[in-house]
């Protein structure tokens, strides 16, 4: 059994799902398109249409799925991570510097 990756399927989900290019659509239109295109076909079926349009025209497939991946990447990359409230507020012990640390403050 192959298993895919997450990325991948999500691709296939919008590639079979009825989101257009035109549409401009936001992150949250194409993260509900990877939903209900799972949830109507199945990832087999999504995989399925996939391989379908590939075979039927293959030129016009080859673009879309490089658009429809590029679409995948942004809807579901990672949001920048929140700095930390309290970052900078105390210094980080550092082990290599421990004996002089306690060696300087002795003095």
């Amino acid at each position: 059994m192959a298993y895919l990756r997450v990325s991948t399927v999500r691709a296939a989900a919008v590639f079979a799902s009825d989101l257009q290019r035109r549409d401009e659509p936001s992150a949250g239109q194409v993260q509900r398109a990877v939903s209900e295109a799972i949830r109507a076909f199945g990832c087999a079926g999504c995989a399925g249409r996939v391989t379908q349009e590939f075979g039927d025209h293959p030129e016009t497939a080859v673009i879309r799925m490089r658009r429809v991946r590029s679409v995948v990447r942004e809807a579901f990359a990672d949001p920048a991570p929140e700095p930390d409230p309290g970052a900078g507020l105390f210094p980080r012990w550092n082990p290599a510097l421990a004996g002089r640390q306690a060696a300087a403050s002795e003095a």
